[in-house]
């Protein structure tokens, strides 16, 4: 189904005067990500916003939030209908701000004019905590390079120490890991559902977080795999 609301060789909103242009009175996706909008697939957060609207669904992008002021780059667009989508970007923040030597790079290249400073360190984290703070009823699903990479417990290089899985750190509801094109428009299908949390285990390559003693129905084609120390 495709959205009659505007042509896929149209930019996708990232204001709210844009969104208005187009007479939205809600929108199903928000997504938030690190890098600057630049409309091409080498880019995964316009990529996954691109096979949402080619799904239907209305969806913003709000690039390089401002974390440091009155947080209004957050409040823009108000609340989503299903979700909102957080992404570091096309690199894990910290490689993006640091060398291997720990020292500050002077540059970013997913920034106009290659500008630095115009994302936090743990991105992801950063922006998921301040969605949860402002809208703490609506899902975030997390995703891209920063998110798949810490999803279990690691070593974090910058900080010298093991971390746990950045679901914790971050309050996201859902991590999606990996190529998630197929994922998260399955993802946004059953978000409309009452009961999409007892359903989602069904999805493959979404973490998600549950209490150790809750029984984890077993899915067809499941097998355990050991993690050793």
């Amino acid at each position: 189904m495709q959205n009659q609301n505007y042509h896929n060789n149209n930019f996708l909103p990232i204001t709210k005067k844009e969104s208005d242009s187009l007479g939205w009175d809600y929108i199903d996706v928000i997504l938030f990500t690190g890098d600057a909008y630049v409309d091409h697939p080498s880019f995964g957060t316009p990529l996954i916003a691109r096979v949402l609207q080619n799904q239907g669904y209305r969806v913003a992008i709000v690039p390089q939030p401002n974390w440091k002021d009155d947080l209004r780059d957050f409040k823009k667009f108000g609340k989503p209908r299903l979700f909102f989508g957080v992404s570091a970007g096309a690199m894990d923040s910290m490689v993006n701000h640091y060398t291997a030597n720990k020292r500050l790079r002077s540059d970013d290249a997913y920034t106009p004019d290659g500008k630095a400073g115009f994302r936090p360190d743990y991105a992801v984290t950063v922006y998921s905590k301040i969605l949860k703070s402002l809208f703490p009823d609506v899902p975030i699903v997390i995703g891209g390079i920063e998110a798949s990479l810490r999803r279990f417990t690691h070593y974090d290089y910058w900080q010298d120490c093991l971390k746990p899985s950045v679901l914790i750190d971050s309050g996201a509801d859902f991590l999606v890991y990996g190529m998630g094109e197929k994922v998260i428009v399955e993802l946004a299908h059953l978000l409309k559902k009452e009961d999409y949390r007892n359903a989602v285990q069904a999805i493959p390559q979404v973490a998600y977080l549950i209490h150790k003693d809750r029984y984890l129905q077993k899915q067809s084609g499941w097998k355990d795999i050991d993690l050793f120390s």
